[in-house]
């Protein structure tokens, strides 16, 4: 009976185009693209030519929507059950799964071949690498294997800036790595924030995120501790001498607030502090890129 109600209530949903949006985690993609696109600026002392600039953009952009569009599919049982992702297209009943996964073939296709014809093959097996990372190594194994899922697989949520600095230069370069570096130190803070505020849902989805399985103090330890690491981490660009002291100075306004953050999620227990933290770190992180940015065609 539950299956032929589903059935009768799927067929009444009218699928629009936000639908398939949703499925893309524009917001998610967008702060992606953002790092991306600073990635082939920092590339090149002028401004990048318009078809790696436009082509690499847009493939990326539409591989990491791919990947994202298989996460729905993945977790859709997950989703269910968490107040956060219940209203999700799946979830709801608004996609098939055979439709999301079609979709995701489609653009992620698209993206890639858009990268090998138009921008480089370096960059489109870098962005197939990527969204196979997130997509099947992250979702299907890592999230459900280890609570250090987000600390191992933060690698391929990272890539975006090296892949838009190989977009531009068309090979590897340790400055391009330097600001994976900096993602990569960013991603457990910020995740951990979020998976603190939520405990009880990824609990309920049976979900071994850290403060799950080690409890909010040991989390809220290893916030601060990472949060130390990525004040480290984001001095290297000045210290390399690929950002100037603008630089220097503007991050380490933003990089107070965020150890701000961290110290009063280590030492308070209040209950909207790590939702607060998870919402600036997003502010943070986009602020920082702009910040590099500036200084790069400043000085």
């Amino acid at each position: 009976m539950r299956s032929v109600q589903h059935i009768e209530t799927t067929a009444s949903v009218v699928v629009g185009w936000r639908d398939y949006l949703e499925l893309c985690k524009p917001k998610v993609v967008l702060v992606m693209l953002l790092t991306a696109v600073v990635g082939m600026c920092l590339a090149t002392p002028a401004f990048p030519e318009w078809q790696p600039l436009l082509f690499g953009t847009l493939g990326i952009g539409l591989a990491a929507g791919s990947a994202a569009a298989v996460n729905h599919v993945m977790d859709r049982k997950i989703d269910e059950r968490m107040a956060r992702t219940h209203r999700r297209p799946l979830p709801q009943g608004k996609l098939s799964p055979l439709q999301a996964l079609f979709f995701a073939l489609l653009i992620g296709t698209a993206g890639i071949s858009m990268l090998v014809l138009l921008v480089n093959p370096l960059t489109a097996w870098l962005t197939l690498a990527s969204l196979i990372g997130y997509a099947l190594v992250y979702t299907v194994w890592l999230k459900r294997a280890t609570p250090q899922n987000i600390v191992i697989g933060g690698v391929a949520g990272a890539a975006p800036p090296l892949l838009g600095w190989t977009a531009v230069s068309g090979s590897f370069d340790p400055n391009g790595l330097l600001l994976v570096l900096i993602i990569f130190a960013w991603t457990p803070p910020h995740f951990w924030a979020l998976c603190i505020a939520r405990k009880d849902d990824y609990a309920r989805a049976g979900i071994p995120m850290l403060p799950v399985t080690h409890g909010e103090s040991f989390t809220r330890l290893q916030i601060l501790l990472y949060s130390l690491l990525l004040i480290v981490t984001t001095a290297l660009p000045y210290l390399t001498g690929m950002s100037g002291l603008i630089y220097l100075l503007a991050v380490s306004v933003i990089n107070l607030r965020f150890m701000q953050w961290a110290w009063r999620l280590f030492r308070r227990r209040r209950a909207e502090e790590p939702m607060q933290m998870f919402r600036y770190s997003i502010s943070y992180i986009m602020w920082l890129f702009a910040i590099l940015l500036i200084d790069h065609y400043i000085l």
